[in-house]
């Protein structure tokens, strides 16, 4: 890239890349030397169970998380204000649950049981 000239999008998006390869590989380190701690500490009081848990979790090695999703467009979103709306539209779509923007504001229904409930004495033959 010029000095003078305008960014293109390949620059951008390796610009991109380049940072968030840098962030997640700062993550991996700091959740590395926590677990060390982690194991280290476990180690010196002795406690075996969390020790060996800590061990097995650690062979499973670092899982980095990352918040995005689609929205209607197809569009990657970040924010999480956006992500939560788009969660709530999707589960009210997928429930059929219009209008609610709360979910205290939501009936609940109680299905109403098909077989009438048995009398004491229907309850009695049966035992015996």
């Amino acid at each position: 890239m010029n000095k003078g000239s305008k960014p293109n999008n390949v620059d951008i998006l390796n610009n991109v890349r380049h940072e968030v390869s840098r962030h997640f590989r700062n993550k991996k380190k700091a959740y590395v030397k926590a677990k060390i701690e982690e194991l280290e500490t476990n180690a010196k009081i002795q406690n075996i169970r969390d020790l060996y848990r800590g061990i097995s979790d650690f062979k499973k090695e670092y899982q980095h998380r990352c918040n995005i999703v689609k929205d209607e467009k197809g569009d990657w979103v970040a924010d999480s204000h956006i992500i939560v709306a788009r969660w709530r539209t999707y589960f009210s779509q997928l429930f059929n649950v219009h209008g609610v923007k709360d979910v205290g504001q939501a009936e609940i229904h109680t299905a109403k049981p098909l077989v009438p409930e048995p009398s004491a004495s229907e309850v009695e033959l049966v035992i015996e």
